[in-house]
């Protein structure tokens, strides 16, 4: 399969599909750093949408989204209109299986209910960090490893320059499940 994972520079997706024999692609504004920049598309997602991809993973920006800023959302009236388009964009192109990523935020009230929403700690990772998807022609994850712990490290992070990238940053466990899980026979998937 080729895919496009969208919003991606630290290539953690990419790299698990990689493994399994998919032509995978992380796109970014950003350079990767995910130490394989032939896989990398260092441009605006846009530019490399139309290229006959059979799923696309999208991981658009929360800042302007998710309920963690909603106390600045009347400050960003512009910003926030310009996030709602590129994840509605996403969320609608034209591409047989697509999961658009996101935290709880205003695009379940503006756009849908997310199919699922995961957490770190069904996947491995003693820690909590409430993560809807919105899927189409793909199955819900299922749950591959519930440990205990639930630290909130993401939510509790100090401020800093890097803060948005490591918060944005796709735990191994939820991409491994996506790789193996969405690999599967995808014929049978809903569409």
């Amino acid at each position: 399969m080729k895919i496009l994972v969208a919003c991606e520079e630290s290539q953690v997706v990419c790299k698990s599909f990689r493994a399994r024999g998919h032509k995978a692609y992380s796109c970014d504004i950003l350079p990767c750093s995910g130490g394989h920049p032939e896989w990398h598309f260092n441009a605006d997602v846009f530019d490399v949408i139309n290229d006959g991809w059979d799923m696309m993973i999208a991981f658009p920006p929360c800042t302007h989204l998710c309920v963690s800023g909603a106390r600045w959302f009347k400050n960003k009236v512009k910003e926030q209109g310009d996030a709602i388009k590129f994840f509605a964009n996403l969320a609608g192109w034209s591409i047989p299986k697509i999961a658009v990523e996101n935290p709880i935020g205003i695009m379940s009230r503006l756009y849908r209910k997310p199919d699922q929403i995961i957490q770190p700690w069904q996947f491995g990772h003693g820690e909590t960090k409430a993560t809807c998807l919105w899927l189409t022609g793909l199955p819900l994850l299922k749950p591959t490893n519930i440990v205990p712990g639930r630290v909130a490290r993401i939510h509790r992070m100090a401020p800093g320059p890097e803060r948005s990238k490591l918060r944005s940053k796709t735990f191994p466990g939820i991409a491994e499940a996506m790789a193996t899980q969405w690999s599967e026979d995808l014929t049978q998937c809903p569409t």
